[in-house]
C-alpha cells in the first residue's frame, strides 16, 4: 500500500507534457500571435527556426523567451511572459527549431 501511495505521488508530481507539441502550442494560445508559416503579431515559427538554426544554446534561449517574455528581437512589439512550465517551454522551443524554412 505504501508503495502504491509513493508511486501515485510521483506520478502526480511529474509534469505532464502534451502528446504533440503542436497541441501544447494550441493549448497555450501560441497561435494567437505566431503562425507556423506566416507572421501574425509575432514572427512565424519557421522564421524563428531559420534565425536560430545551428546556434549553440538556441533551445535554452528560446525556452527562456517563451517563459519570461521578450522585447526587441523582432521589432517593437513585446512578447509577454507565458504561463508555461520549464518543461513545456523547452518542448515548445525544441519543436519550434524543427520548423522548416
Amino acid at each position: 500500500m505504501l508503495l502504491r501511495c509513493v508511486l501515485l505521488s510521483l506520478l502526480l508530481a511529474t509534469p505532464v507534457l502534451a502528446a504533440e507539441p503542436q497541441d501544447l502550442a494550441r493549448n497555450k494560445n501560441c497561435f494567437a500571435c505566431h503562425g507556423l508559416e506566416n507572421k501574425i503579431v509575432g514572427p512565424a515559427w519557421k522564421d524563428i527556426a531559420a534565425r536560430y538554426k545551428g546556434q549553440k544554446g538556441a533551445e535554452q534561449l528560446l525556452a527562456a523567451k517563451i517563459k519570461n517574455g521578450s522585447h526587441g528581437a523582432w521589432g517593437p512589439i513585446a512578447m509577454p511572459p507565458n504561463p508555461v512550465s520549464d518543461a513545456e517551454a523547452s518542448q515548445l522551443a525544441k519543436w519550434m527549431l524543427t520548423r522548416k524554412y
